[in-house]
């Protein structure tokens, strides 16, 4: 048995093996749903502007409602939020399938695009929050805390693959309609699964009751200073802001990837082709979040969102000498190599500086700012490709590297110990059961 095969297996005896099946299957509609809308809307109405107006109007929704459902669920609990969120979504789904095959106009379609980006249940972000939980409440170290983290990164990049491969097959086969009620029946089935399944108590909402005495901090440590209902209402370290920045540019890379990927197979004759050169590279991003677990404790957080983004630069740069599919597909599965470890780190990152009792509204901010950044990337990079080929959107893609570095070499305050543990989290393992 290996070192990371060993910590995986201690990953999933924190919430199960249930867990993460319910997890993937309930987060997957999120893939399925932007690629969704946009081929439904395009075929149905016959307008590639109608579709973008759409899908850009999902994004919009989810970069808006991701935080405010974290807030919701650090207050309330997520099995509520969760529950009510996942309904509302599936119902709005069905409601743009309804609306989009009567041929409804590109106004009231887009309204309702955006309900249902809002309405997405932010499962992947709460996922993460309840792992880290279970993982605190259980004694666990940083190490295991990160490779929990590097699990959720693998998930989210798999979903983030087969999602869109679901969408393709269904319309291929039968109509993109049928994708998106598989995505509003996940939504409902999955979605709800996750919510009631039992590692939900293990996230006490700051509103709720007093529960067990917490565990008492070692003495040099800030959480021995600060109450945890008090470090439930603390301010955001600055540092936070400088990763919700990082992630908006990597969602810009993305878009711009997405953007130069798109217009490059288009110039070789090969559009088709677009969609498997995307998942190539997230193959590959799943991968080495998943190696992260092999990377020396020794090596730092901040150290690794350095290195990270130095890969990032380094990686990306080729994507502007590519001029053949074939250095396009060799081009950019390299280059994913460096997206799951900058991702995973700022997770990890957020999840050391934050209060315990603003944790899942802070994951589903970083995971907002990636849709925002990628939505508002792509509409520029697309227009720079059209204009001026598929190397302005690469550019777009290393400036964003670029900045990304800068954020990562002039941020401080990213030592700090964990906020202070919500009692449930902290409490001895087996409390919660």
């Amino acid at each position: 048995m290996t070192a990371a095969t060993a910590a995986f297996r201690r990953v999933l005896a924190l919430g199960g093996p249930m867990l993460p099946v319910l997890s993937f299957l309930g987060r997957l509609p999120t893939a399925m749903c932007q690629f969704g809308s946009l081929l439904l809307v395009a075929e149905t109405s016959g307008s590639l502007a109608t579709a973008g107006l759409v899908g850009g109007a999902l994004a919009a929704g989810q970069t808006a409602g991701g935080p405010l459902l974290g807030r919701l669920a650090d207050r309330h609990g997520q099995r509520p939020v969760v529950l009510a969120a996942c309904w509302f979504d599936a119902l709005a789904v069905i409601a743009l399938v309804l609306a989009a095959l009567a041929r409804t106009g590109a106004l009231p379609l887009a309204l309702i695009a955006l309900l249902a980006g809002a309405g997405v249940p932010q499962i992947g972000p709460l996922a993460r929050t309840r792992l880290v939980a279970l993982a605190r409440r259980a004694r666990a170290d940083d190490r295991l805390v990160h490779t929990a983290l590097s699990f959720e990164g693998t998930l989210d990049e798999v979903s983030f693959v087969l999602g869109p491969a679901l969408v393709g097959l269904s319309a291929t086969v039968a109509h993109p309609a049928v994708a998106l009620a598989l995505a509003a029946l996940l939504l409902a089935v999955c979605g709800s699964a996750f919510a009631l399944h039992p590692t939900a108590a293990a996230v006490r909402p700051t509103g709720a009751p007093a529960g067990p005495a917490p565990v008492s901090p070692a003495p040099d440590d800030p959480r021995a200073r600060r109450p945890a209902a008090r470090a439930a209402r603390a301010r955001m370290p600055r540092a936070v802001h400088a990763m919700r920045a990082s992630m908006v540019l990597q969602g810009a890379l993305f878009g711009a990837c997405q953007a130069g990927i798109t217009a490059l197979t288009a110039d070789l004759h090969r559009p088709a082709q677009a969609g498997l050169v995307y998942a190539a590279m997230g193959v590959m991003s799943a991968v080495a979040g998943l190696s992260l677990a092999l990377v020396p404790a020794r090596i730092g957080l901040p150290a690794r969102w350095r290195a990270a983004a130095v890969a990032l630069i380094v990686l990306s740069v080729p994507l502007l000498f590519v001029r053949s599919l074939g250095a396009l597909y060799l081009a950019v599965v390299v280059l994913g190599a460096a997206f799951a470890p900058h991702l995973i780190t700022l997770f990890g990152l957020t999840e050391r500086l934050v209060p315990a009792g603003r944790l899942a509204e802070s994951m589903a901010f970083l995971t907002s700012a990636i849709v925002g950044g990628q939505a508002l990337s792509l509409a520029v990079s697309g227009r720079l490709a059209e204009a001026h080929g598929p190397t302005a959107a690469f550019a777009v893609a290393v400036g964003a590297a670029v900045l990304i570095l800068g954020l990562a070499l002039t941020t401080r305050g990213t030592d700090r110990p964990a906020a202070a543990l919500t009692p449930a989290a902290a409490a001895p393992a087996g409390s919660a059961r």
